[in-house]
């Protein structure tokens, strides 16, 4: 039943609920109100009982694809399982009923979570101190630019305006730099899928401020030169930022400190396995070095003998980043998973993950193009191009095609730098038997693009809702439905 049924199926009189007699005297609104605010007639809600209700959101929910119900290999974005032991974590009523302006002696526990989680992640990244604030990636990136803009004023070198940014860069990083105040410098890979040295070394003057990088990038490579480039941003007065959204790849391996990173963000709901997509919720903690430490949104967690209380900085600080200390449920989710694993789950969680992708390219690589066909990361990025010109199969057609299948699909035209680009990302949490499927799945679109082409272009057929007009669906939306709009 969609929700324009829930509507339709309204019968006059028909109640899910019936509240006991009123037993207090009645208010009076218009003494608390002004008559223009109260309601003048009942609000038009549908009328049903509570099984009528209950299948409704019940059938909803079906229709949301999640790591629950099927793969979901969405490139650079670490869709894995959520273990539902995190989830018991967060909802002991001591998380949950907290309140954020109660007295620190009051919520010890979680304060003392919120130490213990930044004084991991710095463990596991090689950073001296961090932020929780920030509320996802990109939230994380803009908090990061801040922290460079404040640095090189407190330096007094505020001519330093240029920003880095490779072309396959998340499309958030030049983004977040931009609305800092900084002039992006695109940086074109070379023949290796790689951020070069010679590409870096023309901005090495008194006008760079730093550069902006993901390692692995998100074509899944290694950044190979990446501690020399790091050396010689440094040698040139700049600074250097970790886009952590493919930490995943590394954990237990290689820090972002050891690299030469000065800010690292890190995605809490990709990399440490709390629930995320379709918006939310989302963690995206900022780490730096000790010189940057001053410069951190404030408050942060901080230990004193006998506990721990909310640290306020000094002026040097950039100021708050959120209304509060950011999604606290989802930091608690992540501590959970990093104590479960320990170091050694967390090395295997890389090991894994990197497994799965290499097995993955190696048998996709016999059906469609692999622009970099070399040992991978978590990820690897391959192109439909030959497709769309012999069979006019595209990267959109097999990305919607699988949704036939069960699966979600990849990531498509991204990056940008691969024509007809999927970038696959299997995540460490799914068996053989799953990686299998979805290369079945695969040739089974491209043996269907040659007998029935219509079927292809027509694709889903299963999902509630069929291939929409997808301009129009950006340009015009239809984002709400009433009574009135029916035909």
């Amino acid at each position: 039943m969609s929700f324009q049924l829930l509507f339709e199926r309204s019968i006059p009189g028909r109640r899910a609920y019936h509240l006991p007699v009123l037993d207090v005297p009645e208010a009076n609104l218009t003494d608390d109100f002004a008559p223009e605010l109260l309601r003048e007639d009942v609000p038009a809600l549908p009328e049903l009982s509570e099984g009528e209700i209950v299948r409704h959101y019940l059938n909803l929910s079906h229709r949301n694809h999640s790591v629950d119900s099927g793969f979901y290999p969405l490139g650079s974005c670490t869709m894995k399982y959520n273990p539902k032991l995190n989830e018991e974590v967060a909802a002991f009523p001591g998380f949950t009923n907290v309140h954020p302006l109660q007295h620190e002696e009051s919520v010890q526990g979680t304060l003392g979570i919120l130490y213990a989680l930044t004084e991991s992640l710095c463990e596991i990244t090689g950073m001296k101190w961090g932020t929780l604030q920030p509320y996802a990636g990109a939230h994380g990136e803009f908090t990061g630019m801040k922290l460079f803009k404040a640095w090189f004023e407190s330096i007094g070198e505020e001519s330093r305006k240029v920003i880095l940014v490779p072309d396959s860069a998340h499309g958030t990083n030049p983004a977040s730099a931009h609305i800092a105040g900084f002039d992006i410098v695109e940086v074109p890979s070379d023949e290796r899928g790689l951020v070069s040295i010679k590409a870096v070394e023309p901005y090495l003057n008194s006008s760079l401020a730093g550069i902006m990088m993901t390692n692995p990038n998100t074509l899944g490579l290694f950044e190979e030169d990446v501690k020399t480039i790091s050396d010689k941003i440094h040698d040139a007065g700049g600074l250097l930022y970790y886009d952590g959204a493919n930490l995943n790849a590394v954990l237990g391996k290689c820090r972002p400190g050891d690299m030469g990173f000065d800010v690292v963000h890190l995605n809490l709901h990709k990399t440490f396995a709390t629930p995320h997509g379709g918006g939310g919720p989302g963690s995206g903690p900022v780490l730096v070095q000790e010189n940057l430490v001053p410069f951190l949104p404030m408050p942060v967690a901080a230990k004193k003998d006998d506990g721990f209380y909310l640290e306020t900085g000094d002026d040097r600080s950039i100021g708050r980043l959120a209304g509060f200390h950011g999604n606290v449920g989802v930091m608690i989710r992540a501590y959970a998973y990093i104590l479960s694993m320990g170091g050694d789950g967390l090395e295997r969680v890389s090991e894994d993950a990197v497994t799965a992708a290499n097995y993955m390219r190696k048998r996709l690589s016999e059906i469609l193009a692999l622009p970099y066909n070399r040992l991978c990361k978590h990820e690897f990025v391959l192109s439909a191009k030959a497709l769309k010109e012999s069979l006019d199969l595209s990267a959109l057609d097999i990305a919607k095609n699988l949704l036939d299948y069960g699966i979600h699909p990849p990531t498509v035209y991204f990056p940008l730098v691969v024509p007809e680009a999927l970038m696959v990302e299997p995540t460490e949490t799914e068996v053989i038997e799953v990686l299998d499927s979805f290369v079945d799945a695969i040739n089974d679109i491209i043996r269907r693009a040659k007998e029935d082409p219509e079927s292809i272009k027509s694709a889903p057929h299963t999902t509630p809702v069929a291939r929409v007009d997808e301009v129009k669906a950006a340009r015009t939306p239809v984002l709400r439905w009433s009574p009135e709009e029916r035909a």
